[in-house]
């Protein structure tokens, strides 16, 4: 084994998710291209520099952006969720929370005249804010610091807005019978999330929630005396585990490919985001 390349155990974990071959002639071994992969997003390669050992840069590429297209890192990541769920091992007090990521040149690419084309969004999750394009990874994490949901949006989109479709993301399959679970025990989240809507929303749910209120919310409050209604409630030791998805965040950042995003579409980069998420439950399992 190789620097940047899959473990045993972390081969052994994804091995049973991935497509096997359909008829035709022999394919290049499977593992051998997903080390290719995890490799690029690694590094931050470009793909046509990826090492001679991988085979052809251009089947490691097709093979990847087949995978993304057609979910497989995805529904891979739900069954290793599914088996962590079943063993009692997924502690569901979530936070969430988002990071930004500078945008290359080189991922702004993109024709945009042609619109989407199936679950690639127009804009690609590329904004603009003051320091450029960029983009912003929505992320909801366990009590463990594992990601749970992962949602890409423009880099100046609001947090508050993404919260409701971030959580509605959090399905963890059964391994048996049963709906997937998509209700946490418990939410933690910081200020930007502090919204009358979205406490509304999981209360209605019956999830309790630790976020703190705004100060303007506070003062809006008292002077609407008993209209106001009363204090949110906030606990303080629940609030200091708010740091577990940030120290997820500076895992996911440690992938040179996730940083900076070099992915033209919002589907490729967001296959990238959930290959690197599966590695971190594979070190945790």
């Amino acid at each position: 084994m190789r620097r940047h390349e899959l473990t045993d155990a972390e081969w052994e974990l994804l091995a049973p998710w991935i497509p096997s071959a359909g008829r035709g002639r022999p394919r290049a071994e499977d593992r051998r291209v997903i080390n290719g992969m995890v490799y690029k997003i690694r590094t931050g390669a470009s793909w046509r520099d990826l090492p001679e050992r991988y085979g052809p840069w251009k089947t490691v590429y097709t093979r990847f952006r087949r995978y993304a297209i057609d979910g497989v890192f995805t529904r891979a990541l739900q069954q290793i969720q599914a088996q962590a769920d079943a063993a009692g091992d997924i502690d569901w007090l979530v936070q969430i929370d988002s990071t930004i990521v500078r945008a290359h040149q080189h991922s702004a690419a993109t024709g945009r005249k042609g619109g989407s084309t199936g679950d690639e969004p127009d804009d690609h999750a590329l904004g603009r804010s003051r320091g450029g394009l960029t983009t912003k990874i929505h992320l909801a994490c366990d009590g463990r610091g594992r990601p749970l949901a992962i949602l890409l949006t423009p880099g100046q989109r609001h947090d508050g807005i993404c919260a409701r479709p971030l959580l509605e993301r959090s399905r963890v399959p059964r391994t048996g019978l049963g709906r997937p679970r998509c209700r946490p025990d418990h939410v933690i989240a910081d200020k930007a999330y502090s919204s009358r809507g979205f406490r509304a929303y999981l209360r209605k749910r019956g999830i309790g929630h630790t976020i703190p209120e705004k100060d303007d919310q506070k003062h809006h409050r008292r002077n609407r005396g008993r209209r106001g209604g009363r204090p949110t409630g906030f606990d303080r030791e629940i609030y200091r585990r708010r740091n577990t998805v940030e120290r997820c965040f500076n895992q996911i950042k440690g992938f040179r490919g996730i940083a900076t995003r070099y992915e033209k579409t919002a589907t490729s980069y967001e296959a990238a985001v959930t290959l690197a998420s599966i590695l971190l439950w594979a070190r945790s399992i």
